[in-house]
Parts: C-alpha cells; sequence; structure tokens
C-alpha cells in the first residue's frame, strides 16, 4: 500500500517541481532498475541525466529559433576548399567560442559578393548556439533601421542593452548600409556599447577604405573602425565567387550530357 500511494503521488510532485522528463520517463527506468538491480544512486542520476539533456535541447531549439540564422549554413555544408585562405583548424577554435566570446573581441569578414561570407557567419553562429552561447544574425540595414526607429521613440538605449544578451550579433552585409538613407550614428552608438565587452561578427564587401559611406563624417568612421579592430579577428575571402563558380560548373555539366534523339 505505502508503495501504490508513494507511485500515485509522484506525477504530481514531478510536476509541481517542474521535471517533466523524469516524470515521462521514470516507470520505464525504475522498472529497468529494479530488474537489473540498480542501487538508488544510479537510478537518480539516470533520471537526472535525462531531464538535463532535454533541457539542453529546449535551451537551443529556444536560441536557434530566436538567433534567425539562413537555413541549412552549417560548418558541415560549408566549402572550405572553396575558399582555401580560410583555416578549417581556425574557424573550428573559434567555434568553440569561450576565449574570444569572453573578451569582446569581434570577427571581421572580407570579401567579394558570392564568397560564402553569409554562409560562414552562420555556421559559426549554429556552431555556438550548440556550444551554449546566444546569437542573433541580422542584416546591417534591418538592425540599423530598427535602431533609428527606437532613436525616434527616444528608446535607444534600451534597443541598444536589450543586445546584450547575445554573446555574439551578426551584421551581415555591413557595406550595403549608406549614410545617405538615414541617419546612420546609431550603428556608431552600437559598435561603441559592444566595445571591450561584447563580441561581433561583420561581414563586408567593401575594405575599411570604403566606409566612409556609412558613417555620417570621417571621425566617426575612423573611430568605429578603431573599435572594430582593437580586439578583432580578420577573415580575408578574396576569391572568386563560389556561387557564380558553382553556376558555371551546372552550366558545364548541363553541356557535357548527351542530346537525346528520338527513334
Amino acid at each position: 500500500m505505502t508503495i501504490t500511494t508513494d507511485t500515485a503521488r509522484l506525477p504530481l510532485l514531478l510536476t509541481t517541481l517542474r521535471l517533466p522528463t523524469i516524470a515521462t520517463l521514470w516507470p520505464t527506468i525504475s522498472q529497468t532498475a529494479d530488474e537489473e538491480g540498480w542501487p538508488a544512486a544510479k537510478t537518480l542520476a539516470t533520471l537526472f541525466e535525462h531531464e538535463v539533456a532535454e533541457r539542453v535541447r529546449r535551451r537551443i531549439g529556444r536560441h536557434l529559433t530566436e538567433a534567425r540564422l539562413p537555413g541549412g549554413k552549417t560548418l558541415d555544408t560549408f566549402d572550405f576548399g572553396a575558399v582555401p585562405m580560410v583555416s578549417r583548424a581556425r574557424i573550428a577554435a573559434l567555434a568553440e567560442g569561450d576565449a574570444w566570446l569572453g573578451q569582446g573581441t569581434n570577427i571581421l569578414c572580407f570579401g567579394p559578393p558570392g564568397v560564402g561570407k553569409t554562409h560562414l557567419s552562420s555556421a559559426l553562429g549554429h556552431a555556438l548556439i550548440d556550444a551554449g552561447y546566444r546569437v542573433l544574425f541580422t542584416r546591417t540595414t534591418d538592425l540599423v533601421q530598427q535602431l533609428q526607429t527606437a532613436r525616434q521613440d527616444l528608446r535607444l538605449a534600451a534597443a541598444i542593452e536589450k543586445l546584450d544578451k547575445y554573446h555574439l550579433l551578426i551584421l551581415d552585409d555591413l557595406s550595403y548600409v549608406q549614410k545617405s538613407q538615414a541617419e546612420t550614428s546609431v550603428l556608431f552608438e552600437l559598435i561603441s556599447a559592444r566595445y571591450e565587452r561584447r563580441s561581433m561578427m561583420i561581414t563586408a564587401n567593401q575594405p575599411f577604405g570604403a566606409w566612409d559611406s556609412i558613417f555620417p563624417d570621417p571621425a566617426m568612421t575612423v573611430a568605429a573602425i578603431d573599435r572594430l579592430v582593437h580586439h578583432a579577428i580578420i577573415l580575408e575571402m578574396n576569391t572568386d565567387s563560389y556561387r557564380r563558380k558553382s553556376a558555371q560548373a551546372r552550366n558545364t555539366s548541363s553541356k557535357a550530357e548527351p542530346t537525346a534523339h528520338p527513334n
């Protein structure tokens, strides 16, 4: 009777303690424990290991959703052979995240369109989320517009502070931001706020010398670059467009295929 009563109470107790995975698995695991004669410590450890693993899985799922990373762009699908100047070992080290993220180091990725900058930044984002970090991927133009709206509503400081929860902020296609579109000093304020505290990864088609088209004045351009490169890892991806080479390969393959003739 005691065992029956305790067994009946378990679902309510586990629900109260917010242990849904244990609530689901305990009958199966306890039966195995009884059959194999497990000590109580092993049974408890097994139950809690499953609970912890499921919580990690759910957390990673939430962080992947909020990160807004492009789908399918992971390190497993990145063609390192097409970009020989990017070291696979170096990227694997960066994917662990702990050292450079803890120091607020930035990653600046330069190269012409189509060489895989977006793919590489997204792949690092995926790996870092798997490692337990929080990441946000955004087109730079979209984020600038959001921050401009926040400034107009007198909540720019709060908007920038909200981004602090992300260990890495990925700004894709910085070169497409133009100061003629609107006042882009909000971008400088974001860079200044994260300086030496939180990391950023920026992809750009243009080198630093062309950034005077982004910020309102030369002094701000110099100051922004100075803050970004003070603690930075620079990845140069100056190679032919991967997309263009892929298209050429497909065209060559299609031309090589024999044409079927009707009998």
